[in-house]
């Protein structure tokens, strides 16, 4: 597999091609994760006494996955024409499909640690046509391949966009300048470890914790970092056994400092396998971020196609200036992030030329908020009130752990009443911008025009106090729940509905 197959065919006739050959190592590494669909049919055998059948049938199963693997790449076959890609597959029932450039909204180039071993990469073709059924993606073309072919993907797409103004009586602009990118962002060494830091994990406490328990007998010594005990006798070794005793709680320090070791280095491995060699780069379309260390992936955001943007930092992080933005968009980040991670770890200088790009500007310093009404507190007092009524009722049968319900109670309500003040919202004539939580802070963009529905709801708590409940409907989907602004007064939610539905209107009919 060469370059040759970004080049579009100057003939009638399809210049047909084959995926990689090394799509065929792939399965083999594939066979790995699949293995384990395999496994209750192995017990099966092992619990029947039938021991001499599981060798042979591992190997049955090894040599069937692997004629699979090579009808499925015999059968697939692809061809780059001079505005279209055509996708043929199937062994038993064929499909053909033809992707036109014109529906090819995002070409995404993703390379895993083999692929990157073997200089591979899957192309993946995003049509925006909605669900990943109308998607279609070339599992393993040479990375050079699959760069020409977003390349080529790209020209065809730059030279019509530049056509539609001439068409119009317009001059066109100028091709060296759309096809120019520009780098807005990249994270080198230091940020990836200083963000590194502020992304301790408390995931992977437990699961070292989990694993040294299941596999205590397999290790190599006999110490549980968890366990203060286990720091008593390295004490004890080292005769300081009559000083931890008088001080017990150097042992419980030792432990702690165990667990923030573990947690700030599973923190910066996360970061470091996530975000290494992060680049976010201004194409003549689209925001292209790329990033990863073992996954390599490379992914395209319409501008176009940007809903929303959304900050968000912590507790921490706010104090020492730093902050993530990401992007709601159409074309989603896939199943595991809906949402587009554009800056993962950086300062507003960093943030503010990333929202340019997509035409939002966040508010200014002496910007006025506006603060959601305190009925919202309600549902965490009432959680309190249970968790009161439950630590004594506890308490009155004789459950001495029943003086937990009344503290937990009142840290719910203090926390209840101190986050309503985080409830904030403003309206910036063309975009609305929102603010929740105060341990995790964030600040939700969103522009009038990307806006396709406005629900007003009420109830029998807000319809008293004359207040409402404004819920929109963003296309893309954030996976940061829903974007709503809680408890204002009605008349100025109804205001600020029809402003905003005002402004859809006047995007889809402009005159």
């Amino acid at each position: 597999m060469s370059e040759a197959a970004a080049l579009p065919a100057t003939d009638g006739e399809p210049h047909w091609q084959r995926l990689h050959p090394a799509t065929l190592a792939l399965a083999i590494v594939r066979l790995g994760p699949r293995s384990l669909n395999f496994l209750p049919a192995v017990a099966a055998l092992g619990f029947t006494g039938n021991w001499v059948y599981i060798v042979p049938a591992i190997l049955a199963f090894i040599l069937l996955s692997l004629v699979a693997a090579w009808l499925h790449w015999l059968r697939f076959r692809f061809a780059v024409g001079p505005d279209e890609v055509v996708i043929e597959s199937g062994v038993l029932s064929r499909q053909h499909r033809t992707i036109p450039f014109d529906r090819i909204q995002d070409v995404s180039i993703e390379q895993g640690l083999t692929a990157r071993a073997l200089g591979i990469a899957k192309v993946g073709f995003e049509t925006g046509a909605g669900g990943k059924e109308n998607d279609a993606d070339l599992d393993a073309i040479a990375i050079d391949a699959a760069q020409a072919l977003r390349t080529t993907i790209r020209a065809h797409r730059s030279d019509a966009a530049a056509t539609a103004p001439a068409d119009a009586g317009t001059p066109a602009a100028a091709p060296s300048v759309a096809a120019e990118d520009r780098l807005l962002f990249a994270m080198g060494l230091r940020r990836l470890l200083v963000a590194g830091t502020f992304n301790f994990s408390l995931a992977a406490l437990a699961v070292v914790g989990a694993g040294m328990q299941l596999f205590d007998n397999l290790l190599p010594f006999d110490f549980n970092f968890f366990d203060p005990r286990d720091w008593i006798d390295v004490a004890e070794d080292y005769g300081l056994d009559q000083w931890v005793i008088a001080h017990r709680w150097i042992a419980g320090i030792g432990a702690l400092l165990s667990l923030l070791f573990i947690g700030f280095v599973s923190g910066i491995a996360t970061m470091f396998f996530a975000n290494w060699d992060f680049r976010l780069t201004r194409e003549p379309r689209a925001l292209r971020r790329t990033r990863g260390l073992t996954t390599r992936t490379d992914v395209a955001v319409p501008v176009r196609r940007v809903q929303a943007a959304i900050v968000i930092t912590g507790w921490l992080r706010r104090r020492f200036g730093w902050r993530e933005l990401r992007l709601q968009s159409l074309a989603s980040d896939g199943a595991t992030e809906r949402d587009h991670q554009v800056v993962p770890f950086g300062r507003w200088n960093d943030i503010d030329p990333v929202l340019a790009e997509v035409a939002i500007a966040r508010p200014g310093e002496d910007q006025p908020w506006q603060h959601s009404h305190r009925v919202i507190t309600l549902g965490g007092l009432v959680g309190a009130v249970f968790a009161t009524t439950g630590g004594v009722i506890a308490l009155s049968l004789g459950q001495p752990a029943g003086w937990l319900g009344p503290m937990a109670g009142l840290l719910i309500a203090a926390g209840a009443l101190f986050g309503t003040r985080f409830h904030r919202w403003t309206d910036l004539g063309d975009m609305v911008a929102i603010r929740r939580g105060w341990w995790k802070p964030r600040m939700t963009l969103l522009p009038h025009a990307s806006v396709q529905s406005v629900d007003l709801k009420s109830d029998f708590v807000l319809r008293p106090l004359g207040l409402a409940t404004l819920v929109f409907g963003v296309p893309g989907g954030s996976a940061l729940a829903s974007h709503e602004i809680p408890a204002i007064p009605l008349d100025t939610a109804k205001d600020l509905r029809l402003r905003i539905l005002a402004a859809r209107a006047r995007q889809e009919n402009p005159r």
